[in-house]
């Protein structure tokens, strides 16, 4: 049946007027869909829009405040994950539910029926892997696979049960442009046999290249459907925020100025069975550069991240030097005294206490010399919480963080108005060197774009940057030079003009520990 077909036919999904409440805040409202037999439909939207909430609620996970959802044309009430997927709905969430030290069939095995034999799921599993394209040993411990192979455990388990409808949730941000390829060959082989799928994305390039009809939701509203292959992404980007999302600008005749970080040999054992030790890594960031390392996760990243910003300072005093000093035994405020600044990835707990407010998260975020703006004299250092509030507004300001008060808690906020505010929080100190981790994981588009062009606009300045990212977008936007971390090892450093997607996935994966990469033409 092909999609004009299906889409005269009775839908597989609808829901009509779904609306969630929390208190009084109306996360979705009123919101209608549909979803055709066949279809790969794109559900875009900024953050804080509602997508998650609303699959939640197909999902099982949350049951709606009001509002109906009908399957294949019968109205149902949906109370649980397991009532979904015996409907015939499965779902991959963006942060994977896996047991590292179990193997692939006794992970699949959790989601299934307990009387299902262990060697009859590898058997089915192997064979159903094989079929789609996403190969996998279900004998294999979940701890030695990659990021990708892991989410292909989490694929094949919702196919292993016969779903009509699919939900990803960020399917490709973990993944190499390979891999990616890979996945989308998958969704196409299961449009074809009819199945659907409900993608969720931010990564507008990919949602036009496979998705047949996209629905965009607003502050938890439907502001549109569209056929996303006859949109642009700026087009796309318009609809999700109600306006044009400013563009990333790079001045290339940015000059460099003298060495601020290097790294020398670095070499770090691993600190748990399950995390990844770091072996000979050596960069050096010059003022004015923008380092972007890339890489898969489960590389390597949060490893580097603690070594250089100090959360777990290394043996050999020398293996990092900041500005000339080294810091490897230092920890992180004896850093940030010598004019460096650090965002890690997680936000929730590492990088903001979500039960504080953000004039509290700014004033502990402050190393002691910064803070003695915002201490009155005297033995009590009583804290001056007109100078604290005066910081937050204008870091809000310059970051554009939409906040429900005036001083809200940090866990208020969406992911992205939070992000923005901690990396504002950073650039407000105008650091000499700034270490992000991951500085737009899961934020829309106009998000992404202003923390973008705040990197670029630091680098300006003259500080030196590291970038460590897994979105290769993002990397050809800010970097002036790219690394790419790979099983605890940094490749050398390369212009970024030098590199095209198919040679940096070459380098994700590995291969430059193993043979010459061949040379491509620069496709960015």
């Amino acid at each position: 049946m092909t999609l004009s077909d299906a889409a005269l036919a009775v839908p597989l999904l609808s829901v009509r007027g779904l609306t969630k409440l929390f208190g009084s805040f109306a996360a979705c409202r009123d919101i209608d869909l549909e979803i055709a037999p066949g279809e790969i439909h794109a559900l875009l939207g900024e953050n804080g829009a509602g997508k998650s909430t609303l699959v939640k609620m197909l999902f099982g996970v949350l049951q709606p405040s009001d509002g109906q959802i009908l399957w294949k044309g019968s109205p149902v009430r949906i109370n649980s994950p397991g009532e979904a997927r015996h409907l015939g709905i499965g779902m991959v969430f963006q942060h994977f539910s896996l047991f590292e030290a179990l193997t692939v069939a006794e992970n699949i095995a959790l989601s299934l029926d307990p009387k299902v034999s262990l060697a009859r799921i590898s058997d089915e599993a192997a064979s159903l892997s094989k079929a789609y394209g996403l190969p996998l040993d279900p004998k294999a411990h979940v701890a030695d696979l990659s990021v990708g192979e892991r989410q292909r455990i989490e694929i094949v388990r919702a196919l292993l049960q016969n779903p009509n409808l699919i939900i990803l949730d960020e399917p490709t941000s973990v993944l190499t442009p390979q891999e990616a390829d890979r996945l989308f060959e998958t969704l196409l082989q299961l449009r074809q046999e009819g199945k659907s799928v409900l993608y969720i994305s931010h990564r507008l390039e990919e949602v036009r290249r496979i998705c047949d009809r996209a629905t965009v939701l607003r502050h938890g509203k439907v502001t549109g459907t569209c056929d996303p292959r006859h949109e642009t992404p700026a087009s796309l980007a318009r609809m999700m925020v109600g306006s044009d999302v400013a563009q990333v600008h790079r001045d290339e005749r940015s000059s460099v100025g003298n060495l601020a970080l290097e790294v020398n040999d670095l070499s770090v054992p691993a600190r748990t069975p399950f995390a990844v030790s770091l072996k000979n890594v050596s960069m050096q960031v010059r003022a004015g550069e923008i380092l972007a390392i890339a890489g898969i996760a489960g590389n390597g990243q949060g490893e580097l991240f603690d070594a250089l910003s100090g959360e777990y300072p290394v043996a050999t005093g020398d293996a990092i030097l900041i500005r000339g000093k080294s810091v490897g035994r230092l920890g992180i405020n004896d850093r940030r005294l010598l004019g460096a600044g650090f965002v890690p990835e997680e936000r929730h707990g590492h990088a903001a206490v979500s039960a504080m407010p953000l004039s509290d998260n700014l004033l502990i975020a402050r190393s002691q010399s910064d803070r003695r703006a915002f201490l009155g004299g005297g033995p009590l250092s009583i804290i001056r919480h007109r100078a604290v509030g005066s910081a937050t507004r204008r870091i809000c300001g310059a970051m554009d963080v939409r906040k429900s008060g005036e001083d809200p808690l940090a866990g208020s906020l969406s992911g992205g108005n939070l992000q923005k505010f901690i990396v504002g929080r950073e650039l407000d100190r105008q650091p000499s060197v700034l270490v992000v981790n991951q500085p737009t994981w899961g934020v829309d588009a106009g998000a992404a774009s202003r923390i973008r062009q705040a990197l670029i606009d630091l680098a300006k300045t003259g500080s030196a940057i590291v970038v460590i990212s897994q979105d290769l977008d993002e990397i050809f936007e800010v970097a002036t030079t790219i690394a790419v971390i790979s099983e605890g090892r940094l490749s050398q450093m390369y212009s970024a003009g030098a590199l095209s997607l198919e040679r940096i996935g070459l380098l994700m994966g590995g291969i430059h520990e193993k043979k010459s990469i061949p040379e491509t033409a620069h496709a960015h």
